[in-house]
C-alpha cells in the first residue's frame, strides 16, 4: 500500500517509465515525464519556503495542472484547483475561504491570478517547470508527511450555492483509488477518457486511477463534449477502453443518437456518477455497446469519491431507478430512520457513510462539519465518525440500495410526502423527453417540472396524469429550449428555482 499519493507516480515511473500517461491538445507525457515536471513544481515551492499550506492550482484542465497538483504534493503541501474558467465571483470565494500561500499560474494568467491572489505569492508554471529539482531537498519534504496530512482541498457547490470546501487526506484518496480500480478494471491495459473538471470529485478516478494502474487518460476539449459525433469518432481513433462520466453528457450522446458515426466497441466499461441515470439513455448504451460492463456509482465529495456500486445486470423498466448497489470494499453503507435505528430489508431511511475514505470535513467551517461529520450512533463505546449524506434510500428486492431523493427535496404536498426522484423517472421515460427536472414552490404550493423535448405542456400533463397519482401531477409545467446545467455537468437545479 502507498503511504502518500506521490508513491503513485513513483512507482508508475519506475515501472512504465516511457509510457503516455497523459494527453491534451497541447501534447502528451510519459510517467517519468509527469514525475520530472512535478518535482520541478516541487522544488520552486520549496525553495519559496512554502510547506503543509494550501496552494490554488489556476491552470485550465490539462498535463500542467496535473502537473502542478502531483508537485503541491511532492513538496507537502495541499491544493485546490481553480478552473480560469470559473466565475470570478466563485474564485473570490473560494480564495477568501483557503487564504492559500501562493497561486500557480500560466504567465499569460499572472495578471487575473493577481486580482484574486490577495497576500498569496504568484508562481509562474513555465518558471516553476524549469526549476532544478535537489533530490535531497525533495525527499526531506515528502519524508515529513504522513497519510493523514491532506492532499486537497476541493470546493463543492453545496445546497446553498455557498462554495464547502472538502477537506481530502492522502490516506482517504489512497484507499479509495487501491479499492475503486480494480473494480472500475482500471489497469495497464486501461484507456480512459476524462470528461468532467479537475474540481470535480470524479476526476480523482480519472487522475489517481491512471497513476496508481499505469494506465492512460486523454484530455480532449470542452468543445467536443458539445458535438457528440467528434466524441465518438475521437474514441474509434484513439481506442478508448474505458468512461466515467456523469450522465448528463451520456444522456447527450443517446438522445442525439452519435453511436452511429463511428465504431466504439473498443470500450468495455461505462461508469456513471454524480446523478441519477435515465434507463432509457442507459438501454441506449447497452444496445450500441452489448459487450460492455455498465456500472451505476453512487458517493458524495465527502467521502472521496463513490462508496457504493451497482453492475447493471438486469433488463429495467423506462420508468425505473437504477439500484445505487453495495459498498465498495473497506465502506459500510448505514441506513438510519428519523430516530438513527438502522433500517434493513424495507423501509425508506437516510444514507451513512463508515469508510477509509471518509474526509475530514469542511475547510473552515467546523459548525457545518459537526452537523454531518458525527458519531455514529449505533457504536457509543469510543469515537467513531460516519458522514451522513443527505440522501434517502430504500432496500429492493435484491438487497440492493436504491435512490429515493433527497432529504432536503423532498415535497409535502396534499397531505403526501412525495420524492421528486420519483416524478423526474415517469416524466424521463417519456420518448419526447431529453432531460427533466422537478422541484417545488413553496410559495404557490404547486409541484414543478422543468423540461427539454418535443412535447407540449398541455400533452405533458395529461402523459401525467396517465403514469402518476393526482398528488404527484405537476401543477406547472415549464418548456425549455436548453437544461441549465451547472460547472460540473449536472442540472442546475439553483437557476431554475431561480425561476419560480
Amino acid at each position: 500500500m502507498a503511504r502518500i499519493i506521490t508513491d503513485f507516480l513513483d512507482r508508475a515511473a519506475e515501472r512504465l517509465p516511457d509510457k503516455t500517461a497523459f494527453l491534451d491538445p497541447s501534447g502528451s507525457v510519459t510517467f517519468a515525464q509527469l514525475r520530472a515536471r512535478a518535482r520541478a513544481i516541487a522544488q520552486g515551492l520549496i525553495d519559496k519556503r512554502i510547506f503543509k499550506q494550501p496552494v490554488a492550482i489556476y491552470l485550465d484542465k490539462g498535463i500542467p495542472c496535473i502537473a502542478a497538483m502531483m508537485g503541491a504534493a511532492y513538496s507537502g503541501n495541499y491544493y485546490t484547483v481553480i478552473d480560469t474558467q470559473m466565475p470570478a465571483a466563485r474564485i473570490s470565494r473560494i480564495m477568501t475561504t483557503l487564504q492559500p500561500a501562493a497561486v500557480i499560474c500560466p504567465s499569460q494568467a499572472a495578471e487575473q491570478a493577481g486580482a484574486f491572489a490577495g497576500e498569496a505569492a504568484v508562481l509562474d508554471y513555465d518558471k516553476l517547470e524549469q526549476t532544478a529539482a535537489d533530490d535531497a531537498a525533495i525527499e526531506a519534504a515528502t519524508g515529513r508527511i504522513l497519510s493523514t496530512d491532506v492532499l486537497y482541498v476541493l470546493f463543492t457547490s453545496g445546497s446553498t450555492g455557498n462554495p464547502k470546501g472538502v477537506v481530502t487526506p492522502h490516506r482517504s484518496v489512497i484507499n479509495y483509488i487501491e479499492a475503486a480500480a480494480p473494480l472500475f478494471h482500471i489497469d495497464e491495459t486501461a484507456v480512459l477518457l476524462s470528461q468532467v473538471p479537475f474540481y470535480f470529485v470524479m476526476s480523482v478516478v480519472d487522475i489517481f486511477g491512471t497513476l496508481f494502474a499505469g494506465a492512460t487518460l486523454h484530455i480532449v476539449p470542452k468543445m467536443y463534449y458539445s458535438f457528440p459525433a467528434m466524441l465518438m469518432q475521437y474514441i474509434e481513433k484513439h481506442g478508448i477502453t474505458a468512461l466515467y462520466w456523469v450522465p448528463s453528457a451520456l444522456c447527450m450522446v443517446a438522445n442525439l443518437h452519435a453511436f452511429e458515426v463511428a465504431d466504439i466497441s473498443s470500450i468495455r466499461d461505462v461508469i456513471f456518477s454524480g446523478e441519477v441515470m435515465p434507463v432509457r439513455a442507459l438501454n441506449a448504451w447497452r444496445q450500441a455497446l452489448p459487450h460492455a460492463r455498465f456500472v451505476n456509482t453512487y458517493g458524495p465529495t465527502e467521502i472521496t469519491d463513490c462508496c457504493s456500486y451497482y453492475v447493471v445486470d438486469r433488463e429495467f423498466p423506462e420508468n425505473a431507478r437504477l439500484p445505487i448497489g453495495i459498498a465498495l470494499p473497506n465502506s459500510e453503507l448505514i441506513v438510519l430512520d428519523e430516530n438513527n435505528r438502522r433500517v434493513e430489508n424495507e423501509g425508506t431511511g437516510e444514507l451513512c457513510v463508515r469508510s477509509t475514505s471518509i474526509n475530514y470535513g469542511y475547510y473552515g467551517d467546523p459548525v457545518r462539519t459537526r452537523e454531518v461529520f458525527v458519531q455514529n450512533p449505533l457504536q457509543t463505546a469510543y469515537e467513531e465518525i460516519i458522514y451522513r449524506t443527505g440522501d434517502l434510500v430504500a432496500f429492493n428486492a435484491y438487497g440492493e440500495l436504491e435512490y429515493a431523493g433527497r432529504k432536503d427535496f423532498q415535497i409535502k404536498h396534499m397531505g403526501q410526502r412525495i420524492e421528486p426522484g420519483e416524478i423526474e423517472a415517469n416524466i424521463g421515460a417519456l420518448h419526447e423527453i431529453l432531460e427533466v427536472c422537478c422541484l417545488y414552490d413553496e410559495k404557490k404550493q404547486q409541484i414543478v417540472v422543468f423540461y427539454q423535448g418535443d412535447i407540449d405542456p398541455d400533452t405533458l400533463g395529461r402523459r401525467c396524469a396517465e403514469m402518476l397519482p393526482a398528488y404527484m401531477v405537476p401543477g406547472k409545467r415549464i418548456q425549455l429550449d436548453a437544461m441549465p446545467h451547472n460547472l460540473n455537468g449536472k442540472i442546475d437545479r439553483a437557476a431554475l428555482r431561480a425561476q419560480l
